[in-house]
């Protein structure tokens, strides 16, 4: 399924935000065997597959197969990889590099230290440029102290089944986190908080420290992916699915006055050009046009 654009026209009294149409999943489900509405779910999105194919088979009654944890685990750290290699880099004018193996992952990332810095070691680790400091030390350059930040709740296993704004973000599965906590602090909850969520959330992966099963509660399923959470509902009945519901990290994200809308907002007219860079540490998981006020 191709998903429609995000629109942003920026002007120099602040960016002009046009969302998508969420697309109609539960239209293509309805009907279907839970068997099928499972395997087909993964099949109309690019990312998060093994995210979505396994919350739709717990939410539609199905048992999760032993090979389930491991591929969401397994996508996890691609996709954390993926920006930290690839995406980001290219995006802030440095090289990009091959993905490292699994078995490399960590000393790639993390340089010889091969965990990530403590607050008090954070801009040393940066400024070094081990591993992918170099990556966090373009971005902290990108963006001063209070731009481009937000300030959400955290989610509940309530709010994430509904399309309303909150931090479901990285952030959420770490919460207490030193690191993040001492950025937010200094720099508050933007791009370099974001970005570092990332650092987080990929050494809690390789330690195996996340807990990637998936959890339901009154009706609704909760799985972790690379963004955030998701949360889907569904009813069968005679064998076939008769209502099925799915809350994306990008609904939340994308939500009026939700992180996206704030980090916009809190973007100088003057750093305007940094909007791209903004985009991909957002990670809204659509297209996004972005144009200049004059072509908007």
């Amino acid at each position: 399924m191709t998903a429609p654009a995000l629109h942003i026209a920026l002007a120099p009294d602040g960016p002009a935000i046009r969302r998508p149409a969420p697309p109609p999943v539960e239209a293509l489900l309805l009907g279907r065997t839970p068997e099928e509405a499972a395997a087909m779910l993964p099949r109309l999105f690019n990312l998060c597959r093994a995210a979505q194919g396994l919350g739709a088979r717990i939410a539609l009654g199905l048992a999760a197969r032993p090979e389930d944890i491991a591929a969401l685990r397994q996508e996890i750290l691609r996709e954390h990889a993926i920006r930290l290699f690839v995406l980001w880099p290219r995006r802030l004018g440095l090289p990009p590099a091959p993905l490292p193996k699994p078995d490399d992952l960590r000393q790639a990332v993390f340089g010889p230290g091969q965990a990530p810095p403590d607050p008090a070691g954070l801009r040393a680790w940066m400024a070094a440029g081990a591993g992918v400091g170099r990556v966090f030390q373009a971005i902290a350059d990108a963006f001063a102290p209070g731009e481009a930040v937000a300030q959400l709740p955290a989610p509940t296993a309530v709010s994430l089944g509904r399309a309303v704004a909150q931090e479901n973000s990285l952030w959420a599965r770490h919460p207490n986190a030193p690191l993040l906590d001492a950025v937010e602090a200094e720099w508050g909850r933007g791009p370099l908080w974001r970005a570092l969520a990332r650092l987080v959330d990929l050494d809690a992966c390789l330690r195996g420290a996340l807990d990637l099963e998936p959890r339901s509660q009154d009706g609704l399923t909760i799985v972790a992916a690379a963004r955030g959470s998701y949360a889907l509902s569904a009813r069968v009945a005679d064998g076939r699915v008769t209502a099925f519901a799915r809350h994306t990290p990008t609904d939340h994200l994308l939500a009026p006055g939700g992180a996206f809308d704030q980090a916009f907002a809190t973007l100088p007219a003057a750093r305007q050009d940094r909007a791209p860079l903004l985009v991909d540490i957002l990670d809204p998981c659509v297209p996004v046009d972005i144009v200049e006020a004059a072509h908007a």
